[in-house]
């Protein structure tokens, strides 16, 4: 092997202005220290800001001598599950299925279809974490025929589930196989086309796939005491794939991660998104720093809240996170059966671009003259639940939104309106639940009515329908 090459001449590291020097020499820095440390043949990795890429950095070399390129190839392992949890996402935007709905209704005869599809999605459908037999990522998926070759353990019916739904966060391959079946009952395409034409094309991920396209990295096992290595199988998953058969590169993956952050109505929009990224897992008691939502890893890193997910297979390694309150994606990906962290590095590239160059907010800019409804702005201002003052806002979106006047933690949330003149809860306290707007006969406003809780203008308005009434004598003093 020739020595370690640096950031290709020609990428956005030696080309962009939009990260200032320092910035983008701890980006490399970081890069080359994971692939040096980590002993990979080659690690490629790449940042994403305001919904473009804007930095990224190459790292050693194949064993041919030939630099790795941006637009290599890498296996990414179980960052597949999120494209496949997206695929799901889609299916039930549709109404074509729910995510209480149990399994068999669509897949039926596979011995645990009373799991239901939320649970597969959130791995805590209580299913084994790997299949029967032979290690699955080292051997063809035409071993695994059928659903049952990769349910069945030990010819035991119940070895395929040995923790009861629902209860726990257990993370299981098997159960995204599962996924890959329902969508291609009901969307009746295989699988990897699904992909191709609901995510990748319209998100313009040329250079993701679920078979390899040159050019694309080897992969390999590094001796771990040895400088020396040797090739890893490269084997197409089968029944297995929607768990980890895709290949990508660091820029489509980042692009994929602006998806995540804002979500695209071509594919999912920012709602279903955002849903995504909910817990679906009982969260462990204390401090916890990782769980699971519908598809996604989220993850405390650096004092920061991370989504997205890492992957591995023999001979690779990637990761991509993504930093919501930034607006902020990395990416990296490495061919080395282990060795690399990865996701630590994708989570250090983000965290040192959100914290190193905070985003420039956007100008603030009035509402354009005719899109102010003056029966929402009527709304607007200080509103009591009990003696608690609340302040109620209109949003830019058309939108409302309630939080404490001080400031303080509580129940804050966004509100979206619905055709019959109420409002549901976007977020917070308040998601899924119902405001309404209560009325005088003369058309006036009486009060809120926000999940029961009475919201006056002034505290215990003895004119509203205060709960327990109001006493007639008022406010005093004691004496």
């Amino acid at each position: 092997m020739t020595p370690s090459a640096d950031t290709a001449p020609g990428s956005p590291d030696h080309e962009s202005c939009d990260l200032l020097a320092s910035t983008r020499r701890s980006l490399l820095r970081s890069v080359a220290a994971s692939q040096a440390e980590g002993r990979a043949p080659a690690l490629v990795a790449a940042v994403l800001r305001d919904g473009r890429v804007v930095w990224s950095g190459v790292r050693g070399t194949d064993v041919d001598g030939r630099a790795p390129g941006e637009e290599d190839q890498y296996r990414i392992g179980s960052i597949t599950k999120t494209f496949t949890a997206v695929l799901v996402m889609r299916l039930r935007d549709e109404g074509l299925v729910g995510l209480a709905d149990p399994l068999e209704k669509y897949v039926p005869d596979t011995g645990v279809g009373d799991v239901t599809i939320r649970q597969l999605l959130g791995h805590t459908a209580g299913l084994a974490a790997e299949t029967p037999g032979q290690w699955w990522e080292r051997t063809p998926g035409t071993l695994r025929p059928d659903l049952a070759d990769v349910l069945a353990a030990d010819g035991k019916p119940d070895g395929a589930r040995p923790h009861e739904a629902g209860r726990i966060f257990h993370y299981s391959n098997p159960g995204y196989t599962l996924l890959g079946a329902l969508v291609e009952a009901v969307r009746g395409m295989p699988w990897a086309e699904a992909v191709r034409r609901e995510i990748t094309e319209p998100l313009g991920l040329t250079r993701t796939s679920a078979q390899p396209e040159a050019p694309y990295a080897e992969g390999w096992a590094v001796h771990p005491w040895a400088d020396v290595l040797i090739p890893e199988p490269v084997e197409d998953l089968g029944l297995m794939a929607p768990a980890g058969q895709l290949w990508s590169t660091a820029g489509d993956l980042c692009r994929f991660g602006a998806f995540l952050l804002h979500g695209d109505d071509r594919v999912l929009c920012a709602d279903s998104v955002r849903e995504m990224r909910v817990p679906a897992a009982p969260l462990e008691a204390g401090n916890w720093s990782g769980t699971y939502g519908l598809g996604v890893q989220v993850i405390r890193a650096g004092g920061r809240e991370l989504v997205g997910h890492g992957g591995s297979l023999p001979g690779y390694v990637a990761a991509l996170w993504v930093d919501p309150a930034a607006g902020v994606a990395a990416a990296a990906l490495a061919n080395a059966t282990s060795g690399p962290a990865t996701g630590a590095l994708a989570a250090e590239l983000a965290i040192t671009v959100a914290e190193a160059e905070p985003g420039i907010p956007e100008p603030w800019r009035p509402l354009p003259e005719g899109q102010v409804d003056q029966t929402l702005l009527e709304l607007t201002g200080a509103w009591y639940w009990g003696t608690l003052a609340h302040g109620l806002r209109l949003t830019g979106d058309g939108g409302l939104s309630l939080g404490k006047l001080d400031g303080s933690a509580g129940r804050t949330s966004r509100f979206r309106a619905r055709p019959d003149g109420t409002w549901v809860g976007l977020d917070g306290y308040y998601a899924g639940e119902t405001l309404r707007v209560v009325r005088r006969p003369d058309g006036t406003v009486s009060h809120l009515d926000v999940a029961s809780f009475v919201f006056t203008r002034q505290a215990y308005d003895p004119g509203a329908p205060v709960p327990g009434g109001v006493d007639a004598r008022g406010w005093r003093g004691i004496g």
